[in-house]
C-alpha cells in the first residue's frame, strides 16, 4: 500500500494493542485511521507471548477491561474470518501456604464483588481436574472457569483484518524515525517512506514505545526484560482442555498447547535488557537459550507436573516482555504532549488485556476523556523521576519479581530508594519513622517506639505496626500531631484570566475573596470526578492549589488542558514549597505559641488562607483538615521548613511526628474521601455525597455542570456510605462484598481501622438501580463478605467522629 501524506490518526505498532486499537477506533468511530508497523504485524513480542488470559485485576475497571478482551476474542472470528484460537479451559491457581490462601480467599471475595465467578477447591477437586499434577503440598485453589487461552499471532491478525474491513490503512515495513512538532502538538509523523501529516498519534511500540516516546520529548517508563519458557513434546495423559495453571508459589505457570505444556515463570533475579534504544531488525528475533537461569523454574515445575522429567523440549522461547515500574501497563494522553497517546508496557499481560485495551484507548483517543476508571494503568500516574530510565530499570526488575508472590496489603517497593526526601528526613528517621514511598518522595508512614525495630512486616492479618498507629492516632485525637506532607503536589496559577479559568473547571466556587480557601472537584462531561483539591486564593489574580501527591502530573495535565491559551500563567512549584500539617484539639494553642499573629476562630476560621511569621519564616496557614480534627496545613519554602518544624516541637513537649496511616484511619472515622479508591471519574458528586460542594445553585458555567443538572433531582442509584464492623478479627483492606438482606449490593472502596472508635471501617458504594436514598439504606440489614466469610456490619449515616465539626465556631 502507498503511504498516504495525511490521516486523522496514526497508530504506530502492530502488535496487538496496535491492531486492536485501530479496529475499535475504525469500527466504533468510523475514524480516518492509518496503522504503521515497522517490520510485519505481530511483530516484537506479540508474536512470542504465551497466550495465557486471565481476567480478575483489583480494579473494578481493569477488571472490566480484561472481560472485554475475552468477549471480543469469543466473537472475532466470526466477524473477520480468522481464527483466534480462543479457548475457555479456566484457570486453577494454586496455594500452598496459609498467606496465599487468604490472598485467594479475598481474591474469591473481589470476583464476586466485581460479578465474576471464582470458586475455591480441595487439592482433591485439583487432582481431579489435572490428573497429571502432584497435589502433595496443596491446601487448595482457585478456579475461574471463564479465563482461558489464545493464540496470540491469529488474535492480531484476526484484529487488522477487522480493522481493515472498517476502513483503516495497514502499512508495514515502515519506521517512524521522528515527529514534526510545533508548541506541544505534533503536525507530522516523518518515516522512511516520507512525513505524514496528523491530528493524533497513538503509540502502540511495544518495548520501542520508549525511543519512539523520547523522538516527541515523552517519556514512556518500561523496560524490556528477558522472558523464557519452553514448549515440550506431547504428554500422554494430557487433555487438550486442560485448565491453564498458575502455581505462583513455585513461580511457575502452565498451558496446554498441541498435547504438549507451555511452561514458563517469573524468577526472583530477572535478566533486564538494554535501557538504550532496541537494537535495529529486532522484530522477530530472540535471545540464545539460557538453560542455566531457566533451571530453576524447570526443578519447580518437575517438582509440581512428574511427567515433565522425562519429556522432551520442542523449543525454548526466550524474548523481551516489556514491563513497568509498577507492573501495571500504560495508556491515555502523554502528559508532554497534546495529541500523543500511549498503550504499551503491559507486564506479559498483552494478549489477556489487548482486546479491551484498544477498546478504551479508542474511545480516550476520540473523546479527550477515559471512558471509565483507568487510574491504575493512566500514564499520568507517573512523574519526572520515570524519565530515569536507569531508575525505571532498578524498580522494574524488582516489580517483575513480584509478580507471582503474595500480594500482602499495604507492601512497599525497596529499590530506588530514598529518591527524594523533605528536608525533615533525617530528624523523622531519629524518631523512628517507617517511610514509605509515593511518587519518589519519601513518607513517614509510622514511628516505632522505643525498642521496636522500624520496618515493616507484612502478614494478610494485623501488621506489626497496628498498636503504635494506634497511639499516633490516640494522640492525635487527644492532644496534637504533626505530620510532613510535603510531598503533596502544590500549583500556581496567576494573571488576569485566573479567576476566569478555575471557575470554568472547578465545580464549586473557588473565586472568592482574597484568603479565602475551598475544597472543590474537577469533573468531566460526564461529571465523573476527574480530581478533588484545594484552592486558597492568594490574590486577586493568584491561586495556590495542592492536591495529593500521586497525582501531581495527572491534575497538572487535566488543569493545563483545560486552561485558556493566554491570560494564565500555571506553574508546578512542588519542590519549591514543603508542607507541615499540625492536626489536633491543641493545635490552635500550639500556633498561637509560635506567632504573633492573631490564630483564633475570628481570624482564621475554617477555610481560611493567611501568611503567618514562624520562627521568621512566611507561612502560609491554610485551615484545612483531612483527619476531622481542628488544624491547619502550614506551607513555607521547603528550605525553610526545619526552622519551623523545630520551632513547633520546641513549644509544646508533647507534640509529636505522626506518620501516613494514623492520617488513613482519622479520614476513615470522618468519613473523607480518597480519589482513585472513593471517588473516581465513575463517580459523581451527588454519588459520592459531596453534593455540597457543586455551585449548581449559581448560573457559572463549569466542565460537567450540563451532566449534573440532568442528573440533579433524579434518584441516586448508588450512594457512597460507610460501614463499621464490631468483630475484633475483621481486617478490612478494600474490595470487601456489601451485602444488605443477603444480596450483594457493592464492594468497599476503602477498608481500614477506627482506633477511636475501636472498629474495623469500610466505605462503599450501595447500589439499586430502583433507586438509593435515606429511607431505602435505613431499612436494610448489612453485612460484608471479608475473605468468604460474611460478617455483620452496620451501616453508618453520619460520620463515625466529627470533632472539627464541633469546632468549626470554635
Amino acid at each position: 500500500m502507498t503511504l498516504p501524506t495525511q490521516a486523522q490518526i496514526i497508530v504506530i505498532g502492530g502488535g496487538i494493542i496496535g491492531c486492536s486499537t485501530a479496529y475499535h477506533l475504525a469500527r466504533d468511530h468510523k475514524a480516518d485511521v492509518l496503522l504503521l508497523e515497522q517490520g510485519k504485524i505481530t511483530s516484537g513480542s506479540t508474536w512470542h507471548a504465551a497466550g495465557l488470559v486471565g481476567q480478575l485485576r483489583s480494579s473494578a475497571s481493569i477488571t472490566k477491561v480484561l472481560k472485554y478482551s475475552v468477549d471480543l476474542y469469543k466473537g472475532l472470528a466470526a466477524e473477520t474470518g480468522l481464527d483466534t484460537g480462543w479457548k475457555m479451559t479456566g484457570c486453577l491457581r494454586l496455594a500452598t501456604t496459609a498467606d496465599r490462601w487468604t490472598e485467594y480467599k479475598r481474591l474469591a471475595t473481589t470476583a464476586r464483588s466485581f460479578g465474576m465467578e471464582m470458586e475455591l477447591v480441595s487439592a482433591d477437586e485439583v487432582k481431579r481436574m489435572w490428573p497429571l499434577m502432584d497435589t502433595f503440598d496443596l491446601i487448595g485453589a482457585s478456579w475461574l472457569p471463564t479465563d482461558g487461552q489464545a493464540s496470540p499471532s491469529d488474535i492480531t491478525q484476526s484484529l487488522a483484518k477487522g480493522a481493515r474491513m472498517h476502513g483503516a490503512k495497514i502499512v508495514e515495513g515502515v519506521t517512524v524515525t521522528g515527529f514534526r512538532i510545533e508548541g506541544r502538538r505534533i503536525t507530522h509523523v516523518e518515516t522512511t517512506q516520507g512525513d505524514i501529516a496528523c491530528d493524533k498519534v497513538v503509540n502502540c511500540g511495544g518495548m520501542w514505545a520508549r525511543q519512539l516516546g523520547a523522538m516527541a520529548g515523552v517519556a514512556v517508563p518500561l523496560h524490556p526484560v528477558k522472558h523464557q519458557y519452553i514448549i515440550t513434546e506431547k504428554i500422554d495423559g494430557l487433555s487438550p482442555d486442560a485448565p491453564t495453571l498458575r502455581d505462583p508459589d513455585r513461580r511457575t505457570y502452565f498451558k496446554e498447547e498441541v498435547g504438549g505444556l507451555v511452561m514458563g515463570g517469573y524468577e526472583p533475579n530477572p535478566q533486564g535488557w538494554v535501557t538504550g534504544d532496541i537494537p535495529p531488525n529486532w522484530e522477530f528475533r530472540l535471545f540464545d537459550d539460557d538453560f542455566d537461569h531457566f533451571g530453576q523454574h524447570l526443578e519447580q515445575a518437575i517438582a509440581r507436573v512428574p511427567a515433565l522429567e522425562k519429556t522432551g523440549v520442542k523449543q525454548m522461547i526466550n524474548g523481551a516482555e516489556s514491563f513497568t515500574p509498577d507492573g501495571n501497563f500504560i495508556l491515555g494522553p502523554a502528559p508532554e504532549s497534546e495529541n500523543m497517546y500511549v498503550g504499551a508496557g503491559f507486564n506479559a499481560f498483552g494478549i489477556a488485556s489487548g482486546g479491551g485495551a484498544g477498546w478504551v484507548l479508542a474511545e480516550w483517543v476520540m473523546r479527550g476523556e477515559a471512558p471509565l476508571d483507568l487510574w491504575a494503568v493512566d500514564i499520568r500516574r507517573f512523574s519526572g523521576l520515570h524519565g530515569d530510565r536507569d531508575w525505571v530499570a532498578t524498580r522494574t526488575l524488582e516489580a517483575y519479581g513480584k509478580h507471582y508472590t503474595v500480594a500482602f496489603p499495604h507492601e512497599e517497593y525497596d529499590s530506588g530508594r530514598p529518591r527524594i526526601t523533605s528536608p525533615l528526613y533525617a530528624r523523622l528517621q531519629a524518631k523512628g519513622a517507617v517511610f514509605g514511598s509515593k511518587l519518589g518522595w519519601e513518607r513517614p508512614n509510622w514511628f516505632a517506639p522505643a525498642g521496636m525495630e522500624p520496618r515493616d512486616r507484612y502478614s494478610m492479618g494485623r501488621q506489626n505496626w497496628f498498636a503504635p498507629v494506634g497511639e499516633e492516632h490516640a494522640h492525635v485525637r487527644a492532644h496534637a500531631g504533626v505530620f510532613d506532607q510535603s510531598s503533596f503536589a502544590k500549583y500556581e496559577l496567576s494573571g488576569p484570566k485566573a479567576a476566569e479559568a478555575l471557575e470554568a473547571i472547578c465545580a464549586n466556587r473557588v473565586a472568592r475573596e482574597v484568603g479565602r480557601l475551598t475544597y472543590t472537584q474537577l469533573l468531566n462531561s460526564r461529571g465523573g470526578i476527574e480530581a478533588d483539591l484545594t484552592v486558597a486564593r492568594l490574590a486577586e489574580d493568584r491561586f495556590y492549589i495542592v492536591t495529593g501527591t500521586g497525582f501531581r502530573t495527572h491534575d497538572y495535565g487535566w488543569i493545563t488542558d483545560h486552561l485558556p491559551k493566554s491570560g494564565v500563567s500555571f506553574e508546578d512549584v512542588t519542590e519549591g514549597w514543603g508542607t507541615l500539617s499540625l492536626m489536633g484539639p491543641r493545635a490552635r494553642d500550639i500556633l498561637a505559641a509560635v506567632t504573633a499573629e492573631d490564630v483564633s476562630n475570628v481570624a482564621l476560621p475554617f477555610g481560611s488562607a493567611r501568611v503567618l511569621t514562624i520562627a521568621g519564616v512566611k507561612v502560609r496557614a491554610l485551615r484545612v483538615t483531612y483527619v476531622g480534627e481542628l488544624g491547619w496545613e502550614l506551607h513555607c519554602l521547603i528550605n525553610q521548613l526545619g526552622e519551623v518544624y523545630d520551632a513547633l516541637m520546641a513549644v509544646d513537649p508533647d507534640l509529636r511526628p505522626v506518620g501516613y496511616r494514623a492520617l488513613e484511619s482519622m479520614r476513615l472515622e470522618k468519613g473523607y474521601r480518597a480519589w482513585s479508591s472513593d471517588i473516581t471519574l465513575n463517580d459523581t458528586p451527588f454519588e459520592a455525597g459531596l453534593g455540597w460542594a457543586v455551585k449548581l445553585k449559581s448560573t457559572t458555567p463549569f466542565l460537567g455542570r450540563a451532566a449534573l443538572e440532568a442528573a440533579a433531582g433524579k434518584p441516586l442509584t448508588k450512594s457512597l456510605m460507610t460501614f463499621a464492623v464490631d468483630a475484633p478479627d475483621a481486617v478490612l483492606v478494600g474490595r470487601e462484598t456489601i451485602l444488605r438482606d443477603g444480596q450483594a449490593v457493592g464492594y468497599l472502596t476503602s477498608g481500614g481501622y477506627g482506633y477511636t472508635v475501636g472498629k474495623s471501617i469500610g466505605m462503599g458504594y450501595v447500589r439499586n438501580e430502583a433507586g438509593v436514598n435515606s429511607d431505602w439504606l435505613a431499612a436494610g440489614r448489612y453485612a460484608l463478605v471479608i475473605a468468604g466469610e460474611e460478617t455483620p456490619a452496620r451501616l453508618e449515616m453520619k460520620p463515625l467522629v466529627d470533632p472539627e465539626g464541633a469546632r468549626i465556631k470554635a
